[in-house]
């Protein structure tokens, strides 16, 4: 299985962000990524590719053209107002009840319009990682297309988070969505994306919930008592054209394997009856038991079982790296995912 990942994907390196009220030590940084590729590397696991580059086309057929104009003009915005510091974090939000039509002209009011949290600080080279992760998920989208049973796109920062027109959760733009979309343009008739993240792929899900060619699953904390907690219900099931293509398995606080496999087999009963022609599997690492911001169980030798039942599925397969925080162990989870993905393919075979 070949990886694929820029350098330019480190280049996002905050410090800090607002969480529980406070201002703590960042959790989504570039050590998150350097230490997959490691593992990567030592496990002799594959080529390892740059993403090819891209026009902006692919990404404007997931993300709004005013919302990728404030991200490559934010750093210039943010220095013409005169501030100095390196992170930017919004303050104010078009809730209920104020207007959702007009964006404002000051910075401040434009990060409150294109965000949905305070957790997600901006800095001078977010856009260009940003883009670059895209990117990676879209060469990876190109290696199925090309004939590759599955790739790992190892994007980073993550993106499942992202919605057409909002940043939140450490996502800037939906890799995912944008490497489903692609796929569907190059002709690929159905897509599933499979998201297994800790948290709700919110994002990914309202692209998708009025479409009937992109199936979208997502198995997370309950958002009742979890992050991002106004969407990923089991009664989302998908809008118009999209009805009973969204499915949504909230779990409680606490789930161990033997719960999370129960819902793991009935999403891969429904991804069956879809039966879509690639698979696109949003690779959370967060439900691990040792996540600093988690608080599901599993264990490492459970993401074996993760990737062996996805590799069952027998399609072509994409994995696009989302979160996972528990930097230590990263690369082994991620790396025994792939793996049982992989090993399972062989026995098949």
């Amino acid at each position: 299985m070949k990886t694929i990942f820029s350098p330019d994907q480190l280049l996002h390196d905050p410090a800090n962000e607002i969480s529980d009220g406070k201002l703590v030590p960042a959790n989504e940084t570039p050590s998150r990524a350097e230490i997959v590729l490691e593992h990567l590397k030592k496990a002799r696991f594959g080529e390892v590719l740059t993403p090819k580059e891209f026009s902006l086309t692919p990404i404007l057929k997931v993300h709004d053209a005013d919302y990728i104009s404030f991200l490559q003009d934010f750093w210039a915005l943010w220095q013409a107002e005169g501030r100095t510091e390196k992170e930017a974090f919004p303050f104010v939000w078009p809730v209920h009840g104020l207007r959702h039509d007009i964006v404002p002209d000051q910075i401040d009011g434009k990060l409150g319009f294109y965000s949905f949290d305070a957790g997600s600080p901006m800095g001078e080279h977010t856009w260009m990682a940003a883009r670059k992760s895209a990117e990676t998920a879209l060469t990876g989208a190109d290696l199925i297309l090309s004939g590759d049973n599955s790739a790992f796109a190892l994007c980073r920062p993550p993106g499942h988070h992202a919605h057409r027109r909002l940043y939140g959760g450490y996502c800037f733009l939906n890799n995912a969505a944008i490497a489903a979309q692609h796929l569907r343009d190059q002709g690929v008739g159905k897509v599933t994306v499979f998201d297994v993240d800790y948290h709700h792929g919110n994002g990914t899900q309202a692209i998708f919930y009025d479409r009937a060619d992109v199936q979208f699953l997502s198995i997370h904390a309950d958002p009742k008592v979890e992050f991002p907690y106004y969407l990923g219900h089991a009664n989302e099931r998908g809008l118009k054209e999209g009805a009973g293509y969204n499915h949504n398995y909230p779990l409680p606080h606490g789930t161990t394997w033997d719960m999370w496999e129960e819902a793991l087999e009935e999403a891969c009963h429904n991804i069956e009856k879809f039966a879509p022609d690639v698979i696109v599997i949003s690779l959370g690492l967060d439900p691990f038991e040792n996540d600093p911001i988690s608080q599901f169980k599993l264990k490492t030798d459970d993401f074996t079982k993760i990737g062996s039942r996805i590799a069952r599925l027998g399609k072509p397969t994409l994995f696009v790296m989302e979160g996972g925080y528990a930097v230590g162990d990263l690369g082994i989870n991620c790396t025994k995912a792939l793996s049982g993905y992989l090993d399972t393919v062989k026995v098949a075979s």
